[in-house]
C-alpha cells in the first residue's frame, strides 16, 4: 500500500485549512509564489521520483539479500516497531550530513529555501536525494529488515514530518522531550545563528538531545526562516540545481586539484582559499532582513496558478499510473512536468521573455499529447483533442487579455530582475 499516495488528497485539505487559520488569526503565512514554488519542487520530486526510486530500492534489495545478519519476519509486530525507530536513527545521520557536507547539502537545500513556513514547505522536497541517501539506510538492510517493512517505515516517517511544518501550534509540553514537534522544527528551518543546523530527528527528536544538536525554541529570538544566502528564484528546476552550481563554480575556479575534488565532501561553508579570496560571498544581513519577492499583478498570478493545477493534476495521474507505465512515458511525463514548471517559475519572476516561453509550452503541447500515446502515457482520442484544443484556446485568450504583446511584457519587467541571477547557498 502506498501511505503517500493515499496521503496526498489529505495534504491539500490540511493546507486549505491552514490558510483559513491564517485569515483567522491574521497571520501571513503564505505567499501564492512562494506557495506555487514550493508545491512546484514537491510535484518535481514525486515525479522524478518515479524514475530514480529504483536506485535506493534495488540497492536495498541486494544488500538485504546478501548482507543481512539476521532474517526478520515480516509479520512481526515487532520487527516493525525496531525498524520504525531505527529507520529515524539512520534519518538523524542522514539529514545531519545532509546539513554538513556540502554535497548532500546541495541535495537538501531545496527543503529549506523557502522564507515562509506553512505546510506547503513539507511538501518542497529534492529531485536529486536519491544520489546518496541509500547509503545512510544499508545498516537496516544488514540487521535484515525485510523490503516491504523498510519501504512501509520509510513512508510513515515521512508523513509524520508533515504537520510539525506549521507555526500555528505552541509548544507541547512533555511531548517535546521524545517527538519532533512543530516548535523544534521551526529551529530546524531557522537561519538565525543561534538555531542553525539544529534538531535533526524526523519522528524522535531523543537522537538530538543523545548526540548534542538540540536548540529548543526562544521566544527572545524570533525564527527567520530560510537559507543564510537567499535562493531568489521562483524556479523549482534551479532550486534543485543552486547549490550544485556553486559548488562546480568553486571546483572549477580552484587552482589546485586536491581543492577541485574535496570540496563536494567538505563541511558545507568550506571552500577553497583562493576561491574564497577571490570570490568572496557576503552572509545575509538578517537585521535588515527582506523576503523575496516580485511584485506580479493578481491576474497574472491567477493565470500561473490555473496552469500549475493542470500540473499537480498530471503529477498525480503519474503516482497512480506510474508503476504500470513504461520508463518512454515515465520520461515523457517528467520532461512535460519539468519544462511546464520552469516555465511558470519565469512567469512568477515576471521575466521579460516569459511570454514567448509560455507561447512554446503551449504549441509543444499539441506534439506532446501525440507522443504521450506512442509512449502508453496516455489513449489519444478524439476528445482528447477536443479538449486540448479548447485549452489552448483558452489560454491563448489569456495571455491576450493579460499581457497583450511581448513589448508590453517586456516594459513591465521589474528592475531587480538583475539581481535574481545571483548563486546562492546556505552558508557565508
Amino acid at each position: 500500500m502506498d501511505f503517500i499516495l493515499l496521503a496526498v488528497p489529505f495534504f491539500f485539505v490540511l493546507i486549505a485549512v491552514e490558510l483559513l487559520a491564517d485569515r483567522w488569526r491574521g497571520m501571513r503565512n503564505y505567499r501564492l509564489a512562494d506557495t506555487v514554488n514550493s508545491l512546484s519542487a514537491g510535484v518535481l520530486s514525486t515525479t522524478f521520483g518515479l524514475l530514480t526510486k529504483g536506485v535506493g530500492l534495488v540497492t536495498y534489495a541486494i544488500a538485504v539479500e546478501h548482507l543481512a545478519l539476521f532474517e526478520l519476519p515480516s509479520e512481526a509486530w515487532w520487527v516493525w516497531v525496531i525498524a520504525f525507530v531505527a529507520y529515524d536513527f539512520c534519518y538523524y545521520w542522514l539529514h545531519r550530513f545532509g546539513h554538513e557536507c556540502n554535497i548532500l547539502w546541495a541535495a537538501h537545500s531545496v527543503h529549506h529555501q523557502s522564507e515562509e513556513y506553512n505546510l506547503s514547505t513539507a511538501l518542497r522536497q529534492t529531485s536529486t536525494g536519491f544520489l546518496l541517501s541509500w547509503v545512510f539506510y544499508l545498516p537496516l538492510a544488514v540487521l535484515g529488515v525485510p523490503l516491504l517493512v523498510f519501504i512501509s517505515v520509510g513512508a510513515l516517517n515521512l508523513l509524520y514530518q508533515f504537520w510539525v511544518h506549521t507555526r500555528h501550534i505552541p509548544r507541547l509540553g512533555w511531548y517535546e522531550w521524545i517527538f519532533v514537534t512543530p516548535s523544534n522544527h521551526r529551529v530546524h528551518h531557522a537561519q538565525n545563528p543561534l538555531y542553525l543546523d539544529r534538531n535533526y530527528g524526523g519522528v524522535f527528536i531523543l537522537w538530538d538531545r543523545l548526540f548534542g544538536t538540540f536548540q529548543s525554541e526562544d521566544d527572545a529570538e524570533p525564527v527567520i526562516f530560510g537559507v543564510t544566502t537567499p535562493l531568489a528564484s521562483w524556479n523549482p528546476l534551479w532550486a534543485n540545481l543552486q547549490f550544485y552550481a556553486q559548488l562546480w563554480n568553486d571546483a572549477r575556479r580552484a587552482s589546485r586539484w586536491q581543492d577541485k575534488l574535496r570540496i563536494w565532501f567538505m563541511p558545507t561553508g568550506w571552500r577553497p582559499a583562493d576561491v574564497a579570496q577571490r570570490y568572496p560571498q557576503a552572509g545575509q544581513d538578517l537585521a535588515n532582513f527582506k523576503k523575496f519577492e516580485v511584485p506580479l499583478a493578481w491576474s497574472r498570478q491567477l493565470y500561473v496558478v490555473l496552469q500549475f493545477v493542470i500540473y499537480v493534476a498530471l503529477g498525480s495521474y503519474l503516482m497512480n499510473a506510474g508503476p504500470h507505465l513504461s520508463l518512454p512515458a515515465l520520461w515523457l511525463g517528467a520532461l512535460v512536468i519539468g519544462f511546464g514548471l520552469f516555465v511558470l517559475g519565469t512567469a512568477l519572476e515576471n521575466r521579460p521573455w516569459a511570454l514567448k516561453l509560455e507561447m512554446l509550452r503551449l504549441a509543444l503541447t499539441l506534439p506532446a499529447y501525440a507522443l504521450a500515446g506512442w509512449a502508453g502515457l496516455a489513449p489519444v482520442t478524439v476528445l482528447g483533442w477536443v479538449i486540448l484544443l479548447a485549452y489552448e484556446l483558452l489560454s491563448l485568450l489569456g495571455l491576450r487579455l493579460l499581457f497583450g504583446d511581448a513589448r508590453s511584457l517586456e516594459a513591465s519587467a521589474q528592475p531587480q530582475q538583475a539581481a535574481q541571477h545571483q548563486q546562492t547557498a546556505k552558508h557565508p
